[in-house]
This record gives structure tokens, sequence and C-alpha cells, in this order.
């Protein structure tokens, strides 16, 4: 196994703890008994070493080969200056609760078998929210656990009181920016649906593994885009592991994000997967909506999004499409998002055991994906011009009066009104046409310009 020195880094957390009192560094004593090691063909199959196995006085080296299959890198302060240029305000990434996050390079001559990379180095601000326990849980789980939708760790910094994540970077920061962020270009039907879809495999592959992990702070900021917009979730100072044997949930003490939290979480602090599969459904409404799970600057009554959207998402079509993002301008697919709003209703569900599993969550969502209809308005019917001199004057134009139209109904419309019923049928009930509307999937990836957070 390669020892490798490794910085800390990390996208923005903005984690909320609903309790006042900080969360306790946990030191856990010092266990005598010897672990034989064995070979590993890989480090989802393996049996997994939890937080509670681990001794959060080993030294750096000690942590990185404590982890089976891990191949972390362990870096050095000095060289993470180096690769972040001291940390420079110019490639300042964001902020959260676990501390300020820069952009960095590596280049292949910093490491053995480290490829040249832009890298996210997050750095543990020491009188924040969280700290060493938080930074231990996420090495501890993303050391661990690969897969297309979990964010790479590359390796960490343990020197001193420093304590630092080095991750691989993506290029369009969280899907909150993209979502929530001024003056950005909106996200297609089509994108959001992949979006969500990547998403809830990643979640369904931590519930489903062998040790399940419950990922506790699941929500749009967590959740980050490379250039492709390929989904990965990131940031599991939070992650637990899941309810053994025969458990049926977890107790903890209640932390994570207002507006994301499940209900019956709040009220017992019991932890299940169907907490994380609540979750999903606030951001899931998010990208159907174009709201945040919070918005103090609404009415009372608006505020809490998944209170506020869920009897709405019941209410057929017309009523879906008054809460649908504005910014999608109606260019979605209204079977597609009939089907999105029922998956989220019951998503939502204060009934845990109501709510579906992740992985009948990917399944209902594979489909959804593929949905590529785009209304471009209402149906009008033009009525042939009369010529009396064409010997075709019988047939049927290609060509539109300029001056009169006639509905389906046989009721003429001047140009403003015609005008005047698309723009209102637009975000009411459309008929749906295969033919391209407004922007093509190319085009919006070719005009976007690339985000940094």
């Amino acid at each position: 196994m390669k020892v490798k020195k490794g910085s800390k880094s990390s996208w923005i957390s903005n984690c909320f703890k609903i309790h006042d009192e900080p969360v306790p560094i946990m030191i856990e004593p010092k266990k005598e008994k010897k672990v034989e090691p064995e070979p590993v063909k890989s480090p989802n199959s393996a049996k997994r070493i939890s937080y509670t196995d681990i001794n959060s006085s080993m030294l750096p080296e000690e942590l990185s080969a404590s982890l089976p299959g891990s191949n972390l890198y362990v870096f050095s302060l000095a060289e993470l200056k180096v690769i972040t240029q001291t940390f420079s305000s110019s490639n300042f990434l964001g902020e959260g609760g676990f501390g300020p996050v820069h952009k960095g390079f590596i280049d292949d001559k910093l490491r053995p078998g480290l490829k040249a990379q832009p890298v996210a180095v997050k750095v543990l601000n020491i009188e924040g929210g969280q700290g060493h326990r938080e930074w231990l849980t996420e090495v501890v789980f993303l050391g661990q656990l690969r897969h297309p939708h979990l964010v790479k760790l590359i390796g960490y910094c343990y020197e001193d009181e420093h304590r630092l994540l080095v991750y691989e970077y993506m290029a369009r920061g969280s899907l909150e920016n993209q979502l929530f962020r001024r003056f950005s270009v909106s996200l297609p039907w089509s994108t959001r649906m992949k979006i969500a879809l990547e998403a809830a495999k990643g979640l369904a592959f931590l519930h489903e593994l062998k040790n399940p992990v419950i990922y506790r702070d699941f929500k749009a900021s967590n959740i980050l885009l490379d250039s492709d917009y390929t989904a990965k979730l990131s940031d599991f100072g939070l992650a637990k592991d899941g309810p053994e044997g025969d458990d049926t949930h977890v107790s903890t003490r209640v932390m994570g994000t207002h507006g994301y939290a499940a209900p019956e979480y709040l009220m017992t602090g019991h932890l299940t997967a169907a907490s994380d599969v609540y979750s999903f459904g606030v951001v899931f409404v998010e990208l159907l909506t174009g709201r945040k799970s919070m918005d103090k600057t609404r009415s009372n009554r608006e505020q809490n999004l998944a209170e506020w959207a869920r009897p709405q998402l019941k209410g057929g079509p017309r009523k879906l499409s008054r809460i649908m993002d504005p910014r999608l301008e109606g260019q979605y697919s209204e079977t597609g998002a009939e089907k999105a709003a029922e998956l989220a209703y019951q998503c939502l569900s204060h009934r845990p055991k109501a709510r579906p599993t992740m992985s009948m969550i990917v399944k209902a969502l594979e489909p959804l994906a593929e949905y590529n209809e785009m209304p471009v308005g209402t149906f009008v019917y033009t009525a042939p011009t009369e010529d009396k001199k064409s010997p075709t004057a019988d047939k049927k134009s290609p060509v539109e009066s300029p001056e009169k139209e006639m509905d389906k109904d046989g009721r003429k419309h001047s140009n403003e009104r015609r005008r005047h019923h698309r723009r209102h049928h637009q975000h009411d009930r459309v008929h749906r046409s295969k033919s391209p509307a407004v922007h093509s999937e190319s085009d919006f990836h070719r005009d976007l310009m690339i985000s940094a957070v």
C-alpha cells in the first residue's frame, strides 16, 4: 500500500447544528486488540473500518495505513501552500461550516503515481462549528468508499492543529449555486433530472452497502457538479453508520440543516435511511420549483419549501404548473413533471415507512431523465388564404395569413390576442411537441460559463 501525504479540502457545507451546543471532539481510547491485515479486493466489498475503530491520536501515516484500500496521500502543510499559492484569495472557492475552500493544482512531480490535476483544498476552521471529529469521519468514509457519484478524496493534511482535505476539483461547483445564484443560466429540465438521478444513485449506494451508511446532510450545497454536470455527493462529516442487526434506527444528537432534516428525526433523534429519503425529496422539490428549502424572504406560509409544496404536488397539472420554476419558461415535459411531483410527494411523507427506498427512487427517475418533450405553446390552426385566381385556391396554404388566424373552435383572433393567448398558456397546460424550442442542451452547455463554485 502506498502511503501518501494528503491535505484537507472540502466543498461548502453550511451545516446548521440544530443543537446550540458545540460538537465535542471525541477521543477514542486506544484499543489493545490487534487487527490482522487482510488482502482487499475493493474498499467497497471489504469489511469497512468505522469511525469507532480509529484511534484519533494516531499518526498521519498510521491513519492512512489503517484504512483498507484507501490509497490516500498524506500532504504536508507546506506542500498545500505551494499547491494553492499560499491559499491565495484568487483561488478562493467558498466557505461553509467546516471552513474555507481553495482551488489548487498538483503537478505530476509531487508524488509518484499522482497525476497532474486541479484540486479543491478544504481547510478546517479551528474556531468553527466542526472539528477533528468531522474531519476524521470524512477521511474514514471517503477514504474507503469509491463510487462514480461520490466525490473523490485524494488525500489529507494532519499536522499539529492543522486539518485539511484534498478533493478532486468539481468545475461547476455546487447545485445550490447553479440553482439559486443570481444571473446564473437556468438549468434545463433534462439536466435537472440527470442531477437528481445521479445524486439518488450516490445515496442508494451508501444505503445498500453491507455496512450501510446514512448520509444525514443531503442538501443542494453538498451536491457537486463537474464540467459535464455529473453529480457527486460531498462532505461526509455528519455521516453515520446505519443500524446493525435487529436495530431499526441509530440514536444521535440532532444535527443537520434547517429545511432538509426529516420531521421524525428532529423530534426523536432516531436516524434511519428514510431520513435521507426525506432530504432527497426536499432537494428534488428545489429542482422542480427553483425555490430554496428555507426562504425567510417569503411569507410565513411559504418559507418552508417542503411544507408549502407538498399539498400542491398532488394538485394536478394546472396546480403543478403554478409552482414549477418560472426560469424553465415552460420548457419541460408535462408528463415528466407530473411523475416527478408524485415521486417527490412520496419522499416527503411524514410517515417514514411510507417513503420509497433510494433504489426505488433510482428506478423511478431513470425514465424521467429520458423525457425530452419541450412545450412550445398553444396549437393554432391557420385557415388557408383564398385566391380566386389560383387554381389551387381550394387547397390549404402552408403560408400563414399575416392578419387573421383561427383556433380549433373556429373563432378568429387578431395577432395581438393570439400572442396574449400563447403567453397565458405558456405557464398553464400546454400541448407538447417533439420539435426543439427556445434552446437546446448543446447550446446551453456551450454558452454557460464554468463556475468556480
